[in-house]
């Protein structure tokens, strides 16, 4: 019991240290794919972790489209000298 409670404890502290370096989009694909992983025949687990790598992945994606559309707009403004 001791055992079963320190891991516990240990588990929780750790994640409770990495919440602030959550990846982005990892838990709104997290929640889809753990639904969607539950009504498919309790794989729920599988798929949070699908889905929060999913998640990330089109995150990423928006992310880098963005930067690239400040970029352009950056680059084709028109100077006022």
């Amino acid at each position: 019991m001791n055992r079963k409670l320190v891991s516990i404890i240990l588990t929780s502290s750790l994640l409770a240290a990495a919440g602030a370096v959550q990846a982005e989009g990892c838990a709104e694909g997290a929640a889809a794919g753990g639904v969607a992983g539950h009504v498919a025949g309790k794989h729920g687990k599988a798929g949070a972790a699908g889905g929060c790598a999913v998640g990330h992945h089109e995150a990423s994606k928006k992310e880098k489209k963005t930067q690239q559309a400040d970029a352009g707009n950056a680059a084709s403004a028109p100077s006022n000298k």
